[in-house]
């Protein structure tokens, strides 16, 4: 079997890359760069390819004699749903036979353009003919690492929406892990499948744990999203912003494990669990 991976070289969909890799099957890290692909090889790789997501023709040349595809579109490209549909028909002209895309938790919050756009993405695969998983992940636990490093060194949890807020989260590793049984095996075929750790967690709440994992206090600030630098491109710059708003009025709730415990056969990873293994590394 041989797999496209689509951000084969990164740090969360990379992880897919590794699972896949770990179970033998042959890879494809689909890259923006040259300068990528030694990284989307030492993610267990075994080849890659240069291509724009947007290109046609480009995908087309990606695609030819793969079995499946694993997709994923960076949030607040210009145009997020216009890049997600040039796949699925890219796909389905070059006779793939599965696509497995990671979409977004609640891609129904409408004033969110990168949960918005995936919407479009999501009804082209169901209407492709495809076989297909979409799996709909929580804020991502990675990023708590910078929030723990930070409250190690100083003392303080800050960011830019309230400290009351409630997220709901999960381990990418977890993602990846379902994205791999996805890949390889019929269990998750034809699903649509929201993935979270139990629970949803303030910037207070991370504190107190890690306040208990330190052994000393930690405090958490909630501030007014900083003003975002000028020279970042409009449509990223808005994303942003409307994002940030959105968290500090509603966070992004959720929070039933059930899913994902069940895809796993496991317990999924907790922000608890994920933040003593980050003191555990410190």
């Amino acid at each position: 079997m041989k797999v496209l991976a689509v951000g084969a070289a990164g740090t969360s969909a990379g992880l897919v890359t590794r699972a896949l890799a770990a179970q033998g099957v042959e890879v494809r890290g689909l890259v923006h760069s040259a300068a990528r692909e030694a990284a989307a090889r030492a993610n267990g790789a075994t080849e890659t390819v240069v291509a724009d997501l947007d290109s046609r023709e480009e995908l087309a040349a990606a695609l030819d004699g793969v079995d499946a595809v694993f997709h994923v579109v960076p949030a607040f490209v210009p145009d997020e749903a216009a890049t997600g549909l040039v796949m699925v028909e890219a796909a389905r002209k070059a006779g793939v036979r599965r696509l497995v895309f990671s979409s977004v938790y609640h891609p129904s919050l409408l004033t969110l353009s990168n949960h918005r756009d995936k919407q479009p993405v999501e009804q082209a695969i169901y209407d492709s003919g495809l076989e297909f998983t979409v799996l709909q992940p929580a804020m991502f636990m990675s990023q708590l690492d910078g929030i723990a490093a930070s409250a190690i060194e100083h003392g303080v949890i800050a960011g830019p929406y309230s400290s009351e807020s409630k997220m709901a989260y999960v381990d990418y590793r977890d993602v990846a892990e379902a994205a791999a049984q996805a890949l390889t095996t019929d269990r998750l075929l034809g699903g649509t499948f929201e993935l979270a750790g139990a629970g949803e967690y303030s910037r207070h709440e991370i504190a107190r744990e890690l306040s208990s994992l330190l052994g000393r206090p930690l405090r958490a600030e909630g501030a007014e999203p900083a003003e975002l630098d000028p020279r970042m491109p409009a449509h990223l710059r808005e994303g942003l912003a409307t994002m940030f708003h959105h968290y500090e009025v509603a966070g992004l709730r959720g929070g039933n494990s059930l899913v994902l415990d069940t895809i796993l056969q496991r317990p999924a990873a907790t922000v608890p669990t994920y933040l003593r293994e980050l003191v555990a590394r410190a």
